[in-house]
């Protein structure tokens, strides 16, 4: 106890001496010069207590003691850490750690049966033993142990500290609270709504039991593909679909192809390096028809952005637009002529005559007599159409006939188009010019053929063709400077 109350008195002196510095007036070094003499005067009588013992000599800490302090003025900041005399405090906190890993803690709240121990010699049993033990030894090599096994072992006594991060509970604070509600809500007699929804679950089948796996070195077993089909999952479908481990299915229409178009087409044969005649002119007379489409469409725009010779200006017209305004035309006829018919102005407001009691009754017999006759019509066609039925059902039949011709035309239509190029883009897709040669560009052999067209281009049409890209065209260059000529000296020296 003396020793912890030593401690105690040590690190209050060191604490207060370091607030004392904190306070920049001419007192601190009175009240530290006290507090010092009197730590001092402890130490000596901590000291001379039997129930404290030293493991360390105290001869270095008397010395120090000893030793005349140097007056340093602590009142400015920068000498609290060079001038502050720590090192009794830090001599008794090292005897202390040095008590605690040789001994477990400090000799002075040990037992005296824990320090001392009354020998009283071995036994027969345990001498004979211990004669055995070094015969042994004698006759075959002593087993030390090792200098590195020595240098590793644990040889102190201090427990490791606790590890606090091991008894702590995330949400311990709120699960407590949880529980603690819901005890309050048992003892009133109130179920959770969690509880309540357990019947309406669905049960799990638990008579489902696991496939036995058979061992590796069976050479009957079944053949396993590892790149195969994905084995079922046994599992609740509830329970994946929950937790989100289902997969999604894959839409039908992802499986669709874009297009029926293969991705290589074959040439007509016509485009051989030797076709046949009749066969090469067939994809000569091809080609023709496409340019000559090309060509009308040419001459369609031209026709469209030509001028009509009707529209031309002519001397006569540009000389009446040159006077245009120049010369005033009378207008002979009024254009707000006062006119009166029937001696009522044209523009008066006509009041409405007050009908009297009978034109009103009479207005409303009428009116009825009209809403009677109408549907006194309506019941009269609904009762002709009885007789009518054999028509009306020809007339539905009819009308179903063209609605079927109208889906077939439309699902032609659809097929028709999954072998044309959609419009996928803000380009239409234009197809690519034939290859072909004329009759007296063919080559007889192999090796007199001259290559024609690009692999790569046709490889790109073709995947616009086939929906896959959209339809693009060839980024065009933008030179954002001017192109500055500059003659080099030397060129300018020759000329």
């Amino acid at each position: 106890m003396l020793g912890r109350e030593y401690k105690s008195c040590r690190w209050r002196h060191h604490l207060h001496s370091g607030a004392s510095a904190l306070k920049k007036n001419k007192r601190v070094s009175f009240f530290q010069s006290f507090n010092m003499a009197a730590a001092r005067r402890l130490k000596r009588v901590a000291a001379s207590q039997p129930g404290f013992l030293h493991l360390k000599s105290t001869s270095d800490s008397i010395d120090s003691m000893s030793s005349r302090r140097k007056r340093v003025n602590k009142n400015k900041k920068k000498n609290w850490n060079k001038h502050s005399d720590i090192i009794d405090v830090e001599e008794f906190l090292e005897d202390v750690r040095h008590q605690e890993r040789t001994t477990g803690g400090l000799l002075s709240e040990k037992s005296d049966d824990s320090l001392f121990f009354v020998d009283v010699g071995q036994s027969k049993k345990a001498e004979q033993k211990a004669e055995s033990i070094e015969g042994k030894k004698r006759k075959g090599k002593t087993s030390r142990p090792l200098r590195i096994d020595l240098i590793l072992q644990h040889d102190s006594l201090v427990p490791p500290p606790k590890d606090v991060l091991a008894y702590q509970q995330p949400n311990a604070k709120k699960l407590r609270r949880i529980a603690q509600k819901a005890e309050q809500l048992a003892a009133k007699g109130v179920v959770p709504r969690r509880q309540k929804q357990l019947p309406n679950r669905r049960p799990v089948d638990r008579k489902a039991k696991k496939a036995v796996t058979e061992a590796n070195n069976n050479p009957d077993r079944e053949y396993y593909d590892i790149w195969g089909q994905e084995s079922k999952d046994s599992a609740d479908p509830w329970y994946l679909q929950q937790t989100g481990k289902k997969l999604v299915t894959r839409p039908e229409k992802l499986n669709e192809k874009p297009s029926v178009l293969p991705a290589v087409e074959v040439i007509a044969p016509g485009g051989s390096y030797n076709p046949d005649f009749f066969s090469h002119q067939a994809l000569l007379q091809e080609a023709h028809d496409v340019e000559v489409k090309k060509q009308k469409e040419e001459d369609k725009i031209q026709r469209q952005l030509a001028i009509n010779k009707e529209d031309r200006a002519t001397e006569e017209t540009t000389l009446r637009e040159q006077v245009e305004g120049l010369v005033e035309e009378e207008n002979e006829e009024d254009t707000a002529p006062n006119e009166e018919e029937g001696g009522v102005a044209v523009g008066a407001i006509a009041l409405a005559e007050k009908k009297t009691e009978r034109q009103r009754k009479r207005q409303k017999a009428d009116k009825i007599k009209e809403q009677q006759r109408l549907s006194d019509r309506r019941q009269t066609e609904q009762r002709q159409q009885l007789f009518q039925l054999r028509s009306i059902k020809s007339s539905i039949k009819q009308q179903e006939k063209k609605t079927k011709d109208k889906q077939k035309l439309r699902k032609a239509k659809q097929e028709a188009q999954k072998g044309q190029p959609r419009r996928l883009g803000r380009l239409k897709f234009q197809a690519q010019d034939l290859e072909v040669q004329l009759s007296d560009e063919l080559a007889g052999s192999l090796r007199q053929l001259k290559p024609e067209g690009s692999v790569l281009k046709d490889r790109f049409k073709s995947l616009q063709k086939r929906n896959l890209i959209e339809p693009r065209e060839r980024a065009k260059f933008k030179r954002i400077h001017k192109l500055k000529y500059v003659e080099k000296r030397a060129f300018r020296e020759i000329t």
